[in-house]
């Protein structure tokens, strides 16, 4: 195996883990950093597959205890657990809809690399207004969101088909916006992330199985895998850290990153 291309392998998987699960976009990740190291992974798109997998368990694993108690609560009838997974299954319709109709037009006309840029600017904007303007929370817990919060959540994780946009920093961004507490929007977003990730994964094997190409497993094992452990290390501490000090750090990194990249795009 190159050497070269096993350490490309290694740092998008690492930017995978690190970046899907915080309001910075991993999809303009990574067509950036693919992009800027001319990585050339395994023919189709198993690996980019794969890595987002990776990303998805780490949250499984993390949030195993309150998964299981959701679906046990679910089967008892519980209130608690029904209203949850209620949530959690009217914020994800919007996109799976949406998605299905629009996601071949979307990719086609904006996953290119000057559009990821500018959207992370504009992002970053975004959520330095939101942040500076947003009403004291009314919503501190999951389990206390409501059929009608969860949809208007579910409607901000569209605009997420925009690469660089990002997936959590919309739904995130969203909650924030109808009163919901910095930690307790983070941790919708995760759990939302589950099945939105998963339809879309399932939707992209379906729609490209033809193309798929299962050569390179060493490199698709050893994405998923840092994809993994790099998701792992920083879900709880992004919690705790927002909860802190807010999003205003990642508002200014993604105008950094969006700016740096769109000098360097430009100049090529």
């Amino acid at each position: 195996m190159d050497l070269a291309l096993l350490l490309k392998t290694i740092v998008i998987g690492i930017v995978e883990g690190l970046t899907e699960f915080l309001p910075v976009s991993s999809t303009g990740h990574i067509i950036l950093a693919e992009e800027l190291l001319n990585f050339e992974g395994p023919p189709g798109k198993v690996f980019e597959i794969v890595i987002q997998l990776g990303a998805i368990l780490a949250v499984c694993a993390i949030y195993y205890a309150k998964i299981l108690a959701t679906i046990g609560g679910v089967i008892r009838r519980d209130p608690v657990s029904m209203r949850f997974a209620l949530a959690i299954i009217i914020a994800f319709l919007p996109a799976a809809v949406i998605g299905v109709a629009l996601h071949k037009y979307i990719k086609a006309l904006l996953e290119k690399p000057i559009v990821v840029a500018v959207s992370l600017i504009v992002g970053g904007i975004v959520i330095l207004i939101i942040e500076r303007y947003a009403q004291r929370p009314r919503v501190k817990s999951v389990d206390d969101i409501d059929w009608k919060t969860a949809l208007f959540i579910g409607l901000c994780q569209c605009l997420a088909m925009i690469p660089g946009v990002s997936r959590s920093g919309a739904t995130i961004m969203g909650a924030r916006v109808i009163r919901v507490d910095r930690a307790t929007s983070a941790e919708f977003s995760f759990f939302l992330a589950i099945p939105t990730m998963l339809g879309a994964t399932v939707y992209d094997l379906f729609k490209n199985w033809s193309t798929l190409d299962w050569h390179g497993g060493g490199l698709i094992a050893i994405g998923f895998g840092t994809a993994f452990l790099s998701a792992l290390v920083v879900v709880k501490p992004f919690v705790r850290f927002v909860s802190r000090h807010g999003f205003g750090v990642f508002a200014w990194y993604r105008i950094a990153v969006g700016a740096l990249a769109l000098g360097l795009l430009l100049m090529r």
